[in-house]
């Protein structure tokens, strides 16, 4: 009788729900800032490229 009675508790419980919404938020975050540094740095690597090109072909 004491497990249905927790298993009822538990089911009712909205405390956990927040702690999860934290979670899938600090996930999506991360997920968001991973690809916008990746992104950036795809674009600066190319950058680098071009003036290591340029120079180059300058003879420096």
């Amino acid at each position: 009788m004491q497990f249905g009675k927790t298993l009822q508790s538990f089911l009712v419980e909205t405390d956990g729900t927040t702690a999860v919404e934290y979670c899938v938020m600090l996930a999506m975050i991360l997920l968001v800032a991973l690809i916008g540094i990746t992104a950036a740095g795809n674009s600066v690597l190319d950058w680098w490229t071009d003036i290591e090109t340029d120079l180059d072909a300058n003879g420096f």
